[in-house]
């Protein structure tokens, strides 16, 4: 049995893939700080002999082996790994103060880094682990600061792992979403500019679902995918690869600031 180790397990894309991974026969280490969360992500698989969690800050010294350890004690290996936890809000780069500069690089980079660093270990030919970036690490975007910075370093992780540890056996990919439909996306869907720089310049007839993000990653997981090695897979409905605006945009009026 296959066992997968996914950060920020307890909502959104981290629930979806914990569900998807499972439904593949896998075993589940399920990371997150919200116990409440993570016990939804228990009730909702509902398979106590292939789910552990543990609820954990990603920043602390301890986590990583925390991590480890309970994936080699309930399960006794580690297959792949999902660093998915982060964090959204991002101002640009001149409001940006060291102490939100150091919070965002923590848990989307610094955490990361030092949990793949005591996973690999563990792995064995035919194993992968899946960072889950942005397309802010593809194209650039406003107010992206310190997130853009966090999730480009994380992609240039990926690519160093792909090359080190490729020959091993060992693949390294991204997962690059686009606007996905969480509850905080629903309620800025209202803001005429969210709606504008997203759905009307997505060549999609919808935005994407944490489903869409978690089935590309299972995708990542599956033997499938076991030539696919130092890439990035951008999930945006075509946002960041296209020049699209809907027909609603382009006859719009200009209005011109007084």
């Amino acid at each position: 049995m296959q066992v997968a180790i996914i950060t920020g397990a307890g909502s959104g894309i981290g629930l979806a893939t914990a569900k998807q991974l499972h439904g593949m026969g896998m075993a589940i280490v399920g990371v997150g700080r919200d116990e409440g969360k993570l016990a939804t992500l228990v009730r909702e698989i509902n398979d106590i002999e292939r789910v552990a969690t543990l609820s954990v800050d990603l920043t602390t010294d301890e986590a990583p082996q925390a991590i480890v350890n309970l994936a080699m004690e309930r399960f006794g290996r580690i297959d792949f790994l999902v660093n998915n936890a982060g964090i959204g809000s991002p101002k640009p780069l001149h409001e940006t103060d060291d102490e939100t500069l150091d919070h965002f690089l923590g848990i989307m980079l610094r955490a990361p880094f030092r949990l793949a660093r005591d996973v690999i270990v563990h792995m064995q030919p035919g194993s992968a682990i899946v960072n889950v970036t942005s397309t802010y690490a593809v194209v650039g975007g406003r107010r992206g600061g310190a997130y853009s910075a966090a999730k480009g370093g994380l992609t240039a992780l990926t690519l160093h792992m792909a090359c080190e540890y490729g020959a091993s056996g060992i693949r390294s990919n991204c997962v690059a979403p686009g606007v996905t439909m969480t509850e905080m996306v629903r309620a800025r869907l209202d803001d005429p500019a969210f709606r504008r720089m997203n759905v009307e310049m997505t060549p999609s007839p919808r935005l994407g679902e944490v489903d869409d993000i978690a089935s590309t990653i299972a995708f990542l997981c599956s033997p499938g995918a076991a030539y696919i090695n130092g890439q990035t897979i951008v999930v945006d409905g075509g946002w960041s690869s296209t020049k699209y605006l809907s027909p609603e945009a382009l006859n719009a009026e200009w209005v011109q600031k007084p």
